[in-house]
């Protein structure tokens, strides 16, 4: 049979490839063949339409919104998580196989790019709208964020009382600019709350909520309110939008709806509320996390620093892991020392699953695959340049045994690196970014001592396993085959 497939995590660098040669290796085994559209950071070539015409039936393994969703109008479509595609591809072929024997599903209007599922539950749908607003909003952290710490290096911390280039501008010295990659950077990370409020309408409503998320993000920024206040905001945005859709209007106003009134009527409700009725209470919230976060020390950090390591490692790039994340780089934006040490936890928790499985992987070579020790040498540069996903070969074919022993090493990690009080105000980079830590060799002995205890408890977990195949085989008189 001939399938197509689109693959779409919300970072658009892991997942989505993993996903992709999954499906591909899976499909050659069967004897089928595909063709897959990866709606990632590097993109791909978009499915030929005579692919799609051709294909028995399509498969979505995608944790956001479908791009060009109405290209498979009328063809049998099976939605599974990102994730799916990479632990059991052979599962989501039999399900495409089953749809494909199914009658012709009528013709029917195209679907909103930005749509969900229909048959999505109500926690899948909200995880879908938030993950979608978080995948927009990765660009402008990275570009934000990496220039502001570039500015650091160049200028130091004092850099962010550097005048206004616009007024004064020396191009003949590091210092002008540093000043200038900070406002730049500055720039970018002011568009974070407004992008993430932004999409998140745009995945729940299509186009006609993109202003109103907009709006009410930036009103958010206004009020105090932060990130929480432009996930509230977007989903507000959607939601009225949403609303305003269900009302009938004459057939002629139809055409002026999404471009004028959609987007008019949503951002005056949208402001209101945002200004009027939710956004200072929760500002009043943020302010007092705010303040909470600054007054941790002892075991309150310590146990703050192990909760989001467990969170980083227990997905590996997921929604758990993007939601520690995000409420790492939210915090960036306020300056504050706690933040800055939360930031640097969050990133060297990170770093541990991909590291300590190329440890493991590289110290007991006989308790892992070819391919596993094969995946064991690209972790390296993967866990150096904090990206966790790195990790999730292993997990996928070991979860039992790999996934608690990664949460370990990740909450070790975070926890001394709180205790140490290591800082980090880029929001991404890895070792590469090593110079703009605080206390960076500090920061490298929680990272060690995490990767440690994460590939020792791996190498136990799996020791364990192989001396009781050896037992067996002894009995048998089989080969060992770990």
């Amino acid at each position: 049979m001939k399938f197509v497939a689109i693959t779409a995590c919300p970072t658009g660098i892991a997942h989505t490839y993993m996903a992709a040669e999954s499906l591909e290796q899976t499909a050659k085994a069967n004897g089928d063949t595909i063709v897959v559209e990866t709606q990632g950071s590097a993109g791909s070539e978009p499915l030929s339409a005579e692919d799609i015409a051709s294909a028995d039936a399509v498969i979505f393994a995608a944790d956001l919104a479908v791009r060009g969703r109405e290209r498979f109008a009328g063809k049998p479509i099976v939605e599974a998580p990102v994730k799916a595609a990479i632990n059991d591809a052979a599962g989501l072929f039999e399900r495409a196989k089953a749809a494909a024997r199914e009658p012709a599903p009528a013709s029917a209007a195209p679907e909103l790019t930005s749509k969900v599922g229909a048959n999505d539950k109500a926690g899948t749908r909200i995880r879908q709208w938030l993950m979608t607003g978080v995948s927009y909003l990765i660009p402008f952290v990275a570009a934000g964020g990496l220039l502001i710490a570039l500015s650091f290096a160049l200028g130091g911390y004092q850099i962010v009382d550097a005048p206004k280039v616009t007024e004064h501008f020396d191009a003949g010295s590091v210092t002008g600019w540093a000043a200038l990659m900070f406002q730049i950077g500055s720039a970018a990370f002011d568009f974070l709350v407004p992008v993430l409020a932004g999409f998140i309408a745009f995945a729940m409503a299509d186009r006609p909520a993109i202003a109103p998320g907009f709006v009410g993000g930036a009103i958010a920024v206004t009020v105090g309110a932060g990130f929480l206040g432009g996930l509230v905001a977007g989903l507000l945005a959607g939601g009225v939008v949403l609303a305003l859709k269900r009302i009938q209007v004459p057939k002629a106003m139809r055409g002026i709806m999404p471009v004028v009134v959609y987007p008019l009527l949503g951002s005056i409700v949208v402001g209101v509320l945002m200004y009027v009725v939710v956004g200072k209470p929760i500002a009043a919230a943020t302010s007092g996390l705010t303040n909470w976060l600054n007054s941790l020390s002892g075991v309150s950090a310590l146990l703050l620093g192990a909760l989001l390591g467990l969170m980083m490692a227990f997905d590996m790039g997921g929604p758990v892991n993007k939601a520690a994340y995000a409420f790492a780089v939210g915090g960036l934006t306020t300056g504050a020392t706690a933040s800055l040490q939360i930031m640097a936890a969050v990133m060297a928790a990170g770093m541990v699953p991909p590291l300590a499985l190329a440890l493991a992987s590289t110290v007991r070579k006989k308790l892992f695959t070819e391919a596993e020790r094969e995946n064991g040498r690209a972790a390296w540069l993967l866990g150096a340049s904090f990206i966790t996903e790195g990790a999730i070969p292993f997990a996928a074919a070991d979860p039992f045994r790999v996934i608690p022993s990664i949460m370990l090493g990740s909450a070790v990690t975070g926890s001394l690196s709180m205790a140490f009080g290591a800082t980090l105000r880029a929001p991404h980079g890895g070792i590469f970014v090593l110079p703009l830590i605080g206390s960076p060799l500090l920061f490298l002995v929680a990272l060690v001592a995490g990767t440690a205890v994460a590939a020792g408890s791996v190498i136990l977990l799996k020791q364990v396993r192989f001396r009781a195949t050896e037992r067996s085989a002894a009995v048998s008189g089989q080969p060992v085959n770990a």
